[in-house]
């Protein structure tokens, strides 16, 4: 396992996150406890929650996966993990989180991040983000921004207003963003500089070789910024693995929860996935380990967000550093991006 900088900050993350979508829900407390013991001792010192979690968030269960975070967290040395968890934001309805009050201002800030803390059991927030933009963009499976579709939001500056005041508590290390664009980005890094307010850190972007839309802009964005990538969903909800092409009744959270596959109905999906798993299969690989071999081996990717719902699962995504791709086979998965180009933005 290795460790990079996350952006300009003083952390020092592994290169594979542990995710924890399914904690709550998909996993009890044992089974996230197993995984969380097994990511530490394998290396992985970097985990990634959010208040809204598990996925599909409901009023009955959203919170859990930082509960049970939280009870294994408690047990162990603090300064050795790095906990990232995210502010759900207005635009989506879950009325239940915080009484509906998602605004990214003083209010629905501070209240989110008290509540994450008495979860999660500890004093501080290693790195916080906002899950998504509170303004209108286009994101979650869509890939068109339209005007008509304007709301106001909180100013971005009285947002970083408010996350100085809790970095300045103590309460939180560092801020990053989320499912965000380079507009957005590069406004957060220009409040920051004008009115000496917290840099971001990173952004965590969904990134797969169904959707490398974080190399048209953010790229050359995180390289001039020093801002990190933490991609998210490397293989696409369990698409990549090859095993829907195989059987699409196949047990997964695709089939668990009918909608998480918005994003994979689009046209040029189906034949993508066909052709990077005979790639896979024709270089003695599985799709899922060519899948994640890619998004660990891109130069602008911090940390891989990995989710797993067993042990098993997780091994098999850690085991996935040892696969280095050929000059041939980078190749090959260039000629099928340029003839299938982000069918699942």
């Amino acid at each position: 396992m290795q460790y990079r900088k996350l952006g300009a900050s003083d952390l020092n993350v592994s290169e594979i996150c542990l995710g924890t979508m399914t904690f709550g829900n998909q996993n009890s407390e044992t089974e996230a406890h197993q995984q969380l013991d097994y990511a530490l001792a394998h290396g992985i010192n970097f985990i990634d929650s959010a208040e809204m979690y598990p996925v599909p968030t409901t009023a009955e269960r959203y919170g859990q996966s930082e509960v049970l975070l939280g009870t294994w967290l408690v047990r162990q040395a603090r300064d050795k993990v790095i906990v990232a968890t995210k502010a759900t934001g207005q635009g989506r309805s879950m009325d239940w989180i915080r009484n509906g009050q998602l605004a990214f201002d003083r209010t629905g800030l501070h209240a989110a991040v008290d509540a994450s803390l008495k979860r999660l059991q500890t004093d501080h927030i290693d790195l916080y983000q906002l899950h998504w933009p509170e303004r209108n963009t286009p994101i979650f499976g869509k890939y068109q921004f339209d005007p008509a579709l304007e709301r106001s939001f909180t100013p971005l500056r009285e947002t970083l207003e408010v996350l100085a005041d809790l970095v300045r508590a103590g309460k939180l290390r560092y801020i990053g963003l989320s499912n965000e664009t380079p507009w957005g980005v590069m406004q957060f890094l220009r409040l920051a500089e004008e009115h000496g307010l917290p840099r971001i850190a990173s952004v965590q972007n969904s990134y797969h070789l169904l959707n490398r839309s974080w190399e048209n802009g953010l790229a050359e964005v995180g390289y001039r910024e020093n801002i990190a990538l933490l991609s998210y969903s490397p293989l696409a909800f369990g698409y990549l693995t090859g095993k829907y092409l195989d059987n699409p009744a196949a047990h997964g959270r695709v089939t668990l929860f009918p909608g998480f596959n918005f994003r994979y109905t689009k046209p040029n999906v189906q034949a993508a996935l066909t052709a990077y798993a005979d790639l896979a299969r024709k270089n003695g690989m599985t799709p899922a380990q060519l899948a994640l071999a890619f998004v660990y081996s891109r130069w602008f990717v911090t940390s891989a967000i990995v989710g797993a719902t067993s042990v098993v699962q997780l091994q098999e995504n850690i085991g996935a550093l040892e696969v280095k791709l050929s000059d041939e086979v980078l190749k090959a998965v260039e000629e099928i991006h340029l003839r299938y180009t982000n069918p699942a933005p």
